[in-house]
């Protein structure tokens, strides 16, 4: 049978007493560590007087946010990156306006030369009445040489003499709609009857390029036809003015036909208001800058009778 355990007054004190031991030396060791921090600050004074960055650094904390003027010369001063504040407009200041949208490019109209700008006759063929005619009527007409490409007995080219009248409304015509647009002169004409006939009649080089017969193409039904992707791929700036219908063949719906001019028409308006894109015509500025050609083109090309929409 086990021995009862007998309580005892003595072991009881002694257990006291080892309790408070325990407590006293971890007092004791709070107090040393505390004087072995207050030492290593009056050392640090001793040294130079510490900033407080260094001083919440030591104790373990970090304050990034002190100017860097504050810090010791011999220590280098830590790095802040800083986000920049957004701007904001002053209520009372006006905004920005929006920059302006990129205007549109300028529509191109190309123009054929004969029975559409002028009538040319060889002077030797023209009868005298026709001329006498003409100008008792108000027409404009010109003398003027050109070179064939024939040559004479000698091989020598020929030198052809040809009489030139000019459209009513003509220089008007190219003054205005240069204004709005940009002008292409495209003949089948040769080279060396078209150049000097165009240097008279363009004095003042509105004309932004000048084709001739080289340019045009041979299609599967016409030759001489004037293809304008040769000048432009964006068909919506663009328009042909011929007397011609066949020469815009490729592109019909870019293409603006006009009645063929003569001598013996005295009365003609077509420069002045009918098909050819004046100002005061179908092609007016105001369109021109509103809508695709191919739309106004082919409001002026296609009878109603043939137009799908009626």
């Amino acid at each position: 049978m086990a021995a009862a355990e007998v309580y005892s007054p003595t072991a009881a004190a002694a257990a006291q007493h080892q309790q408070r031991g325990k407590a006293a030396t971890q007092a004791w060791q709070a107090v040393v560590g505390w004087i072995g921090f207050l030492l290593q600050v009056l050392l640090q004074i001793l040294r130079g007087t510490p900033s407080c960055a260094q001083l919440l650094s030591f104790v373990g904390f970090r304050y990034p946010l002190l100017s860097s003027a504050s810090a010791a010369p011999d220590q280098p001063s830590p790095e802040v990156a800083f986000m920049p504040l957004r701007s904001e407009i002053p209520a009372d200041a006006a905004p920005v306006p929006a920059p302006p949208s990129e205007p549109l490019q300028r529509l191109t109209v190309v123009l054929d030369l004969d029975e559409t700008l002028v009538s040319a006759y060889e002077s030797s063929g023209l009868p005298p009445i026709v001329r006498t005619q003409a100008v008792e009527a108000g027409l404009h007409c010109f003398d003027m040489e050109c070179i064939s490409t024939d040559k004479d007995v000698e091989g020598k080219q020929k030198v052809n003499h040809v009489t030139v009248f000019e459209r009513p409304g003509l220089h008007e015509f190219l003054q205005k709609t240069s204004e709005f647009a940009d002008l292409i002169l495209f003949t089948a004409g040769l080279e060396g009857y078209a150049r000097p006939l165009v240097d008279i009649i363009d004095a003042h080089n509105r004309f932004k390029l000048r084709l001739y017969r080289p340019s045009t193409v041979t299609t599967e039904y016409r030759e001489h036809v004037k293809d304008l992707s040769c000048l432009s791929k964006d068909f919506s700036r663009i328009v042909i003015v011929d007397n011609n219908p066949f020469s815009f063949i490729v592109q019909p719906l870019n293409g603006i036909p006009c009645v063929p001019f003569s001598a013996g028409q005295h009365s003609d308006d077509q420069a002045d208001g009918g098909y050819l894109p004046a100002p005061e015509a179908s092609l007016c500025p105001e369109r021109c800058e509103a809508s695709p050609v191919r739309k106004v083109s082919y409001a002026r090309m296609v009878p109603k009778a043939w137009d799908p929409s009626n």
